[in-house]
């Protein structure tokens, strides 16, 4: 079986073979300017990211609370964790430990799901798009569509024999957890609680299955450049910290690890949606010398064709549309076309106000 991208089977090389060949140093295509590179020498900043209990969306006299926090986080960070969301602990390590076990086993096995096609439901690879990246990230990943599960787990890996049975357990209570959290930051918006229902059941999940192996010099590249989801909501589970988001000083936060609790990120559809009350938020993700890293990605959006644009409910003269109509399609083609570490798709959607 022939790897589906273009790109040679001789000329692939990913982060996790470089890391098993004990390079010294860091191949030139991974390094960054000086001025995009973490700086070791600065203080590690703690996000103090909200941490909200779901327990009480299910209980009606404290519903309201929560979804006060989920505005506040919304508005404040748009990023927070979640507890008691249902997702058992053992769910979550064994579509950590399924990730681990993918990533160890041998380059030919992964290659047979290698490509360079972005629009590929189920793909191998390394950097970001390893086809475009002027400068490559210090990862390897596989995304993997996953909703319906039952249209696309037959392609998903089967090494390991374990991998579907453990990753797709974890992808569909994710995904419903995706929908009670989609919920409630419409009811936080002053929109209805099922608004646009019928589209979210409709739409797309993808799950970004990520490695980010020991590094030998990690003060001059990135596991990945900073960027924002394209999606609606990302649920984000990691193995360990690695994750930065950018504040509104420009300084970069860790994200902590915290057992059992995942992270929610807002995605550029929400900004969209919501005509820019809320944001979606930079990140980043830094690799470390001793240690490799995994995290799971579940990225929820419209369907591919689907177009959006900001809630009328939300424009008005005050509020007059700031953003295009949009859809996934168009994000993929521009991310095709285009080194997304130079500029980000929302950008190209953000009407300019008339002066």
């Amino acid at each position: 079986m022939e790897p589906k991208g273009e790109t040679s089977s001789k000329s692939f090389i990913s982060a996790m073979s470089l890391t098993k060949l004990r390079v010294p140093r860091v191949p030139e295509r991974y390094v960054l300017p000086p001025s995009e590179r973490p700086n070791p020498s600065s203080p590690d900043l703690p996000a103090m990211l909200p941490v909200i209990d779901l327990s009480s969306l299910h209980d009606p006299s404290l519903r309201s609370h929560t979804i006060n926090e989920i505005r506040r986080a919304c508005k404040e960070t748009g990023f927070f964790q979640v507890v008691n969301h249902h997702i058992p602990l053992s769910t979550m390590k064994d579509a950590l430990d399924a990730a681990q076990d993918f990533f160890n086993l041998p380059i030919e096995e992964k290659m047979l799901l290698m490509s360079d096609n972005i629009h590929e439901p189920i793909r191998y690879g390394t950097s970001m798009n390893q086809a475009n990246d002027k400068v490559h990230c210090w990862r390897d990943f596989i995304k993997q569509y996953a909703h319906p599960i039952s249209k696309w787990i037959h392609l998903w890996p089967t090494n390991p024999p374990s991998y579907k049975e453990k990753m797709g357990k974890y992808a569909t209570s994710v995904r419903e957890l995706q929908i009670q959290l989609f919920e409630a930051v419409m009811e936080s918006l002053g929109l209805s609680r099922d608004y646009m229902q019928d589209e979210i059941e409709e739409g797309s999940q993808v799950m970004t299955i990520n490695c980010y192996p020991a590094c030998p010099e990690p003060e001059l590249t990135l596991g990945m450049a900073p960027h924002s989801d394209y999606g609606s909501l990302t649920i984000l589970l990691q193995s360990s910290p690695g994750l930065q988001i950018m504040d509104s000083d420009k300084n970069w936060l860790s994200v902590p690890v915290i057992e059992g609790a995942l992270i929610v990120q807002l995605g550029d559809q929400i900004e969209v949606m919501s005509n820019g009350r809320y944001k979606s938020v930079i990140h980043r993700v830094t690799v470390n010398a001793e240690r490799k890293r995994f995290s799971i990605a579940s990225l929820h959006s419209l369907a591919l064709n689907k177009k959006m644009g900001p809630a009328p409910e939300l424009v008005d003269e005050q509020h007059p549309v700031s953003y295009k109509d949009f859809s996934f399609k168009d994000f993929l083609d521009f991310i095709k076309n285009n080194d997304i570490s130079k500029g980000r798709f929302i950008d190209t959607l953000k009407n300019t106000p008339r002066g």
